[in-house]
């Protein structure tokens, strides 16, 4: 019967089904085919409610919103700013600055779509006016903001928190590093690429020297509550003032005061539209996160991870194969499959196995969301190339392939993260 109800679970998703909903299908299904599977439908919505029905989630909703009013007050564009004016004029500068400016902006909006749509927006214009190359500005940007998602506060490690019972604050610090080190690889990419193909120094000056004609200290004066947003909100956390659910509103208040009282860029009557754009992003968040809740118990109670555990330890001993495994499983997931949903439903079946081998809950986590990263830039459904396409018309599939010496260079620090736990675990 498993396999029947996982059968019809893909047949729905093929069919274009939401994927919330296909879940919650999925939730009801195992007590209308068999009668020795004793589930009623009153116990999926009880578990749909509760599972939603936690302090920690709130964070998710309020990232969210801070993000959208960090992005509608210009917030990506002064940090765009500060970073050009020290490295704009070495080469790569501007990719470089770019790609920094993607880390720090995750590190205020925790999602990669909102990275690539706030920090695209404003870049891939720029960098076209310096002459680079349109494909590789747009596919720079697109794998750059899949460091919304590792870099803290990230949405999916609160999602993976929920569904595996990990502490969130020992996954946002966990993150930082194999973090740190994609940016570092990009950077690296970066420079080796605008070593071989040049640049129009000219056109680069002309923009940088602008930068310098108004002085450091103009520079620093607008970008400095920008600069601090991170450090407040990631302090916050780090330091155990708060949780991340605190942070988060802090997040939200501290956006609210700088937009609308510091910078002026957004005007009170803005604040609707915004609420409303937060709702629309977090609502079908809110239901597969209910009846993902749903399904994993039902799952669990047909003893699907403990089948799937008992598959691979009786069929695999080596643990080096075994993490191969998983990780090829979780990255052909995460190009069908969206971040959310994937966390929610393969945890509490991978989540068992890894631990059988020795790994730890917050390691197997930043393994999971790493691989599910990787997802955001690969066909089909790479979210980022999407927004990423939307912005500047190439097209998702040319954008991809552009975006292969990158992606190649994100599986390779995958494979160190998976391999040498301390690169995650040191900080914890």
């Amino acid at each position: 019967m498993t396999a029947l109800v996982m059968l019809i679970f893909v047949v729905l998703l093929c069919l274009s089904v939401p994927v919330g909903i296909a879940v919650a299908v999925g939730s009801m299904l195992p007590s209308l085919l068999s009668s020795t599977v004793t589930v009623s439908g009153v116990y999926v919505l009880r578990a749909m409610v509760g599972g939603v029905n936690q302090t920690t989630l709130l964070a998710i909703p309020l990232f969210v919103l801070s993000g959208l009013i960090m992005t509608r007050g210009g917030v990506s564009k002064r940090l765009f700013d500060v970073f050009s004016y020290f490295i704009g004029n070495r080469t790569a500068g501007i990719p470089c600055a770019v790609v920094v400016t993607c880390l720090f902006f995750g590190a205020i909006s925790g999602s990669a779509p909102a990275t690539v749509a706030a920090v695209g927006s404003m870049t891939i214009p720029i960098m076209l006016e310096m002459g680079y190359d349109k494909k590789f500005s747009v596919s720079l940007v697109a794998v750059a903001g899949g460091l919304g998602v590792i870099i803290p506060p990230s949405i999916p490690f609160i999602l993976y928190g929920q569904a595996s019972g990990a502490s969130v604050s020992s996954l946002f610090i966990a993150g930082v590093i194999p973090g740190l080190m994609i940016a570092a690889v990009l950077i690296g990419y970066s420079i080796f690429y605008c070593k071989r193909h040049g640049e129009d120094k000219a056109a680069i000056a002309k923009v940088v020297d602008e930068l310098h004609a108004e002085g450091f200290r103009s520079v620093l004066s607008r970008s400095f509550w920008a600069l601090l947003t991170p450090v407040i909100i990631l302090g916050c956390i780090y330091t155990g003032v708060t949780s991340p659910t605190e942070a988060a509103c802090i997040a939200v208040l501290y956006s609210l005061i700088i937009s609308l009282f510091v910078y002026r860029t957004l005007k009170i009557r803005d604040l609707w539209g915004i609420m409303v754009e937060a709702t629309r992003t977090y609502a079908p968040i809110l239901f597969l996160l209910a009846s993902s809740v749903a399904f994993s118990r039902i799952l669990t109670l047909m003893q699907v991870p403990q089948n799937v555990s008992a598959w691979i330890a009786n069929g695999f001993s080596n643990k080096i194969v075994v993490l191969l495994l998983i990780n090829l499983v979780l990255l052909v997931v995460g190009m069908v499959l969206d971040t959310s949903p994937a966390i929610m439903i393969l945890t509490p079946i991978l989540l068992p196995i890894a631990e059988s081998f020795g790994l730890d809950a917050v390691h197997f986590g930043i393994i999971m969301v790493v691989n599910l990263a990787i997802g955001f830039v690969t066909p089909p459904i790479g979210v980022n190339l999407f927004v990423a396409s939307s912005l500047s018309d190439v097209p998702v599939m040319s954008i991809a392939r552009k975006a292969v010496p990158m992606i190649l260079l994100f599986f390779v620090v995958l494979l160190l993260v998976t391999f040498i736990p301390a690169i995650s675990m040191c900080l914890v």
